[in-house]
């Protein structure tokens, strides 16, 4: 295996058996335990590491799994939009197909195509309109519970509010036994995430007597009931509550068969939306008023802007416009903690990707937080700046320096939805209090499917 070194358009390239790869760990990973950018937990230590020591483009093996990590905007675009019929989800994102199915967060190909299709209308910016005052709606109700001087965890409040924006966007109801339900489940489900993960063929050993894995099937059983009967008496109502579920009831294949999804693909999307909407949006909330709360400037320059558009009125869906210092905060927050924090995909064939050339099978991986905390596209990166994201600053800088939502083809299709629930759920909240950040306490990033807080944050409310 003769390895030859070289620069190629500011690019190394190492070649070797007929293959371009990047540098990288000379030594397959397990081999690094004990080191400390290795933590089984957290794989963004080690995405840092190989950045800080080999630079945007790096490369590492697991087993026989070969491993590119790119970091770098031009190569992300290479793959998503220029080359997106080469590769198909990697095995992480895949390895959730056992919880959620055929959902678009997991499907491939053609599957993914017509899911998305039929998904599509239930997303029209027209149809997620209506939900603006339920969002508000639920935020005012969240702050009149607030208690000036009353210590709160801002993750799990922000966590108690998504999840009651998406019961009734999705359901069409409060929070009730049912929805609490899919909740438990679902959250007893993510704390086997890592487990889930690293099960060589998890897929294939569910009939064994592996107490993960049964911990597994029993949360999922359970959730299938509670999910299955809601999509079922929907059904039979035949009653248009006016919520997505209601929409994914009636969307239609309108470019082949005109078909509709059966239940199976109803409950894979309704947790598709419930996991990926109630998840990302709780937790750029938390993380926004983290930084706010370390940030007086930025948080005054908020609150001016919440009373000249507003004054003591709650918002309504035409203020969106007029609240660009508010969505300017969270752009600014989803740089520093994006909710969907690394993406990936595998080749399906030999590829090149600008000077590389990998063989079929390379697993890709691309780090929104590796890539979005880079000083060469933000300077002074660790820094809460929301003026990065003025129209000018954003024309400025190249594509795919920034993408809390994904990119290509893949790109989120909740992205109108979820940043119009962080607006005005923010601004709702802003317009009567500040939170203070209780000094002393650990901040910690928990890489899952989302990015979450590993700790409390626990804040303190202040009338404004």
């Amino acid at each position: 295996m003769a390895t030859v070194s070289q620069i190629e358009n500011n690019y190394i390239v190492e070649e070797r058996d007929g293959y371009r790869f990047p540098p990288g760990l000379r030594r397959n990973l397990p081999f690094y335990l004990f080191s400390r950018f290795f933590r089984p937990g957290n794989p963004i230590r080690l995405f840092e590491h190989l950045q800080a020591t080999f630079g945007r483009v790096s490369y590492y093996r697991i087993g026989p799994s070969q491993i590119v990590v790119m970091n770098d905007p031009d190569l992300v675009r290479e793959v998503l939009i220029a080359q997106p019929q080469n590769f198909i989800k990697e095995r992480t994102q895949r390895r959730m197909k056992i919880l959620l199915g055929e959902g678009l967060i997991t499907s491939d190909g053609e599957v993914h195509k017509r899911q998305r299709r039929i998904v599509a209308p239930a997303f029209h910016r027209q149809r997620i309109q209506n939900y603006a005052s339920l969002m508000v709606e639920r935020s005012a109700a969240m702050r009149d519970s607030w208690q000036g001087g009353v210590e709160l965890d801002a993750s799990a409040e922000m966590m108690r509010l998504a999840l009651q924006i998406v019961a009734r966007t999705l359901f069409n109801s409060d929070v009730t036994k049912d929805v609490q339900r899919i909740n438990d489940e679902v959250n007893a489900i993510m704390r086997l995430y890592n487990f889930l993960v690293a099960l060589p063929r998890a897929e294939a050993l569910l009939h064994l007597p592996i107490p993960g894995l049964m911990r597994f099937k029993r949360a999922r059983k359970r959730l299938d009931k509670v999910v299955y009967r809601m999509i079922d008496d929907r059904r039979r109502s035949g009653i248009d509550g006016g919520d997505l579920l209601s929409m994914l009831l009636a969307s239609r294949d309108d470019e082949a068969d005109h078909s509709g999804m059966t239940d199976e693909q109803l409950r894979d999307e309704v947790l598709t939306i419930f996991l990926a909407g109630y998840e990302t949006v709780a937790n750029a909330l938390a993380w926004t008023w983290l930084l706010l709360g370390q940030d007086p400037d930025a948080e005054v320059k908020l609150h001016a802007e919440i009373d000249a558009v507003l004054g003591r009125r709650l918002p309504t869906l035409e203020d969106l416009p007029h609240l660009r210092f508010a969505e300017m905060v969270l752009s600014e927050s989803m740089r520093l903690y994006p909710p969907a924090w690394a993406m990936g995909r595998q080749a399906t064939c030999d590829v090149e990707i600008g000077p590389y050339k990998l063989p079929a099978g390379t697993y890709i991986f691309f780090s929104q937080y590796i890539i979005q905390r880079n000083p060469d596209f933000f300077p002074d990166p660790l820094r809460f700046d929301p003026e990065r994201f003025t129209p000018e600053r954003k024309a400025e800088r190249p594509r795919f320096t920034y993408f809390p939502f994904g990119g290509g083809s893949r790109q989120c299709i909740g992205e109108s939805f979820a940043w119009m629930e962080a607006i005005l759920s923010l601004v709702t909240m802003a317009q009567r209090w500040r939170l203070r950040l209780i000094p002393g306490q650990k901040i910690d990033v928990q890489p899952k499917i989302t990015l979450r807080p590993k700790y409390p944050i626990r804040m303190m409310p202040e009338l404004r």
